[in-house]
């Protein structure tokens, strides 16, 4: 037995050779070593004890044989889903490189030339066989972090969920006290702040449901116009007492190049409680990020059928996370932050059919940028619309037709309809630049479905 201390009691390998020899010998060297060693003589034998109840965890094959030979033994188990991780090491006489290639192109991880040497066989098959562990394991890590994640989700739904019980009574209560006489201007103030949060708290808790589906690619999207310049004002209203005052920062908000009075109707096509998340989380990292005594600049402008919002502030954003500014837990010299805030707006804005965008540097200051469907863009910039009364469909006979579907090459289609299904913009839209190629008149009316959020449309024309 060898000094090594690695255990290979329980590790078996199928030795396959149709010459007795070569099979006594390569069983000794390998039992010698710890192994168990399973020796037969034919292909089929080699077959059937690879498919048993116990596979082997590697097999080294000789390629001439009767009746099948080696190559046709590897092909059949690479062809299993049983049997094609097994890793195969061909040993044989055969010492032409077309064999070798050959070896390697039907499956085998390493090719032995005959006569071997012991050491050589038992360097290799040390080697596969310690590639083979680490892959099981990884694979096992992989199922353990894969249910500590379905674990942690679950987790945090019913969290959440426990959570709306008691924000009942912080949210009902107040309203029963406010309607007694007794109850003075000063404590009905405190009251309508505990309403107030308590309400702000159970949008928090829906939002965070909602995420976990937009994710998933499975929310139900439900468009209404939304007015984000009142939407706005709001957001600044309820964070001023955090920030605005202890850095002593202005704000001008301008519509479509002026100056925006407090009634300024500029709509997008989305849903008020996901605007106004969105929204929150931006303007309040531009507050943070904004040097003090500076103004942060919020523009709502109409462009190319879309609503566009920018928030400017003089601040700029580190070099070391501009590329991942969106991404998940990316965050940067914030004690609290959790690198939620802009990847939740991007989720959002794409969630609305939209999409947003990140421009810094020290010159200029940083600019976030999302882009939404607009009201107007919504109702007369598509060649299709649904009629409130009745429930038809009007087309564009020439454009968005299901034989201009059919003519698209069957992966596009498939894919569309996909992305159709799954109601996400995102996987839409990477599907209609793919179709651009094709028909680019179809593309642009589909992106405008997609601006609606109208997959229903879409898969209706399949």
């Amino acid at each position: 037995m060898n000094d090594d201390h690695t255990d290979f009691s329980k590790e078996n390998i199928l030795v396959v050779d149709d010459v007795p020899d070569n099979l006594r010998l390569l069983t000794k060297i390998l039992t010698d070593r710890g192994y168990k060693v399973r020796p037969v003589t034919t292909g089929k034998l080699a077959l059937w004890g690879a498919r048993g109840t116990t596979p082997p965890d590697l097999i080294l094959l000789d390629i001439m044989m009767p009746g099948m030979n080696g190559y046709e033994v590897c092909e059949q188990l690479k062809a299993d889903e049983h049997t094609r991780d097994i890793p195969v090491i061909f040993l044989s006489a055969l010492n032409d490189v077309s064999d070798k290639i050959r070896a390697f192109s039907v499956g085998g991880v390493d090719y032995i030339t005959k006569p071997f040497q012991e050491e050589e066989v038992l360097a290799r098959v040390e080697t596969h066989l310690n590639q083979r562990r680490m892959q099981t394991r990884l694979e096992e890590q992989n199922q353990e972090l894969a249910e500590a994640a379905r674990l942690r989700e679950d987790v945090e739904r019913m969290t959440r969920h426990d959570l709306k019980t008691p924000l009942n009574a912080i949210i009902g209560f107040p309203r029963i006290m406010m309607t007694d006489d007794n109850v003075s201007a000063k404590h009905l103030e405190y009251l309508k702040v505990i309403e107030k949060s308590g309400m702000m708290m159970l949008e928090m808790i829906n939002l965070s449901l909602d995420m976990f589906r937009m994710e998933r690619g499975v929310y139900q999207f439900q468009p209404v116009p939304v007015n984000v310049s009142q939407v706005i004002r709001r957001v600044i209203n309820d964070t001023e007492p955090l920030v605005m005052a202890k850095k002593r920062l202005s704000v001008r908000i301008l519509t479509n190049g002026k100056p925006s009075g407090s009634e300024e109707d500029f709509s997008v096509h989305g849903e008020e409680l996901l605007c106004y998340s969105m929204l929150a989380n931006l303007i309040k990292n531009a507050f943070e990020a904004s040097p003090e005594r500076e103004r942060i600049t919020i523009e709502l402008a109409d462009e190319e059928e879309m609503s566009v919002i920018r928030i400017h502030n003089r601040g700029m954003v580190p070099e070391d996370i501009r590329d991942r500014f969106f991404d998940k837990y990316v965050t940067s010299g914030k004690k609290s932050g959790t690198g939620l805030g802009t990847y939740s707006a991007r989720l959002i804005a794409e969630t609305q059919g939209g999409s947003i965008h990140l421009d810094t540097s020290e010159e200029k200051g940083t600019t976030v940028t999302v882009r939404l469907p607009s009201c107007q863009s919504s109702v007369v910039s598509c060649q299709l619309q649904r009629t409130a009364d009745s429930g038809q469909q009007a087309t564009d006979e020439t454009t968005l037709t299901s034989d201009r579907l059919k003519a698209l090459p069957g992966e596009c289609r498939v894919d569309l309809k996909t992305a159709a299904e799954m109601t996400s913009p995102k996987e839409a839209n990477a599907v209609i630049d793919r179709i651009r190629e094709h028909d680019e008149p179809l593309a642009d009316a589909l992106a405008c479905l997609v601006r609606k959020y109208r997959f229903d449309i879409i898969q209706e024309l399949f």
